[in-house]
């Protein structure tokens, strides 16, 4: 995904899933990963959690001036995703 740096963390889906962009909503139990290539691309990815195969979330796309905003953009993502009680 990155040749940057990345952040990770587990989630649950609220109602309604995650939308991804490879194959449509996954629901459950996952693991979120933004990550930023050195190019500044930040990229919001989910997978099932323990599983290998990783999908971009829809819309989970950005340009970062600052490398050091990776970690608010983290923060939102799960925010915004991690719904464990609808």
């Amino acid at each position: 995904m990155t040749s940057g740096a990345n952040r990770t963390t587990d989630i649950t889906a609220g109602p309604g899933g995650v939308m991804t962009t490879e194959v449509g909503v996954v629901t459950g139990e996952l693991t979120l990963r933004t990550g930023r290539c050195d190019a500044g691309q930040v990229t919001g990815q989910v997978q099932y959690k323990g599983a290998d195969e990783w999908y971009t979330v829809q819309g989970a796309k950005a340009h970062l001036g600052n490398k050091g905003d990776l970690d608010a953009v983290h923060t939102i993502a799960v925010a915004l995703l991690d719904r464990p009680s609808g």
